[in-house]
């Protein structure tokens, strides 16, 4: 029978065995294992796992997004000048099918030859063929996309799986003397832009009173040439107005003369009608009638008149 006391050293063990044993992996990871220095090509997934506890190790590798950070990348420009890139991120991914491979080919610590190192490189490399003028001002912009460009280029090529989402890059460090100058350059150009727009807004409102000008004397000569066209056209509508009533009067006139003219035209037929042998002998036998003077009494006129000529009497 086993003594209480050895007893419970064999169970002391046995779960010191299990406890180092079992293990588990967090999820977003994979593990890999080791034996005796050499990697199994066994990959374990999220959860409870087994190993031979003393003989195989495990490590994690996350195999989601992660942000490396490369620190105070130092850098001379082309110029001889040296600056500091305080903070490097780059956001990348390991495919899990890829963990194997890159894990043999550059252990679990991957990133610092693949990531880092490179990081390190192509900074330097970058600001070697640049001015201080072009990295920290002209070019800024463009150091982020080109150092995920070449990044990702030696990546496909010596670590296919492993992808770069991003690059941030912060604003270099560079010596306070050449800092100060920037800003001092900064602040005039900020004057210069301000001077600038506030010439562009009095020319803007040059050109907006131009405008209303132009806006005004194209109304008022509009408004002219409406009431010339509507004088002319009151006077052509009185001219027309007056020549309807001359036209009308002229008819009238017309009208008056041509229905005298027929009168006169009628009495005149009427009138050579009655000029007849017989009308004229009752005339002249009227007028003889009408002149001739009777007179009574002894004493008789010596003369009397017979149409001109002056008769004597005895």
């Amino acid at each position: 029978m086993i003594p209480g006391s050895v007893a419970a050293i064999l169970v002391a063990v046995a779960a010191i065995t299990v406890m180092t044993t079992i293990h588990h992996i967090d999820e977003g990871h994979v593990g890999v294992y080791y034996r005796g220095g050499a990697l199994l090509s066994t990959i374990a997934h999220p959860g409870y796992h087994m190993m031979i506890p003393g003989l195989t190790s495990v490590k994690s590798v996350q195999v989601t997004l992660q942000t490396d950070e490369a620190r105070n990348v130092a850098c001379g420009t082309s110029g001889g000048v040296m600056i500091y890139f305080d903070r490097i991120e780059v956001v990348n991914i390991l495919s899990p099918d890829s963990v194997f491979a890159i894990v043999k080919n550059y252990t679990v610590d991957y990133d610092r030859v693949l990531i880092f190192n490179k990081v390190h490189h192509e900074v330097n490399q970058f600001c070697s063929s640049h001015t201080l003028q072009e990295v920290y001002i002209d070019l800024f912009d463009q150091i982020d996309e080109n150092l995920k460009k070449a990044l990702q280029e030696d990546l496909t090529v010596m670590a296919p799986g492993l992808y770069v989402q991003a690059v941030r890059v912060t604003k270099p460090k560079i010596p306070e003397a050449i800092r100060h100058n920037y800003e001092m350059v900064e602040a005039e150009k900020t004057k210069l832009l301000v001077a600038s727009q506030h010439q562009k807004v009095v020319e803007k409102e040059a050109e907006t009173e131009r405008k209303k000008a132009v806006i005004e004397a194209e109304k008022q000569a509009q408004v002219a040439s409406i009431v010339h066209q509507q004088t002319i056209a009151e006077k052509e509508t009185s001219r027309k107005i007056s020549q309807i009533e001359d036209e009308s009067n002229l008819a009238r006139i017309k009208a008056r003369a041509d229905a005298e003219f027929y009168q006169a035209q009628k009495q005149a037929e009427a009138n050579k009608m009655l000029l007849t042998s017989e009308f004229l002998e009752m005339k002249r036998i009227e007028a003889v009638t009408t002149n001739n003077k009777i007179y009574y009494g002894p004493n008789i006129p010596s003369f009397f008149f017979s149409g001109t000529k002056t008769v004597e009497t005895n």
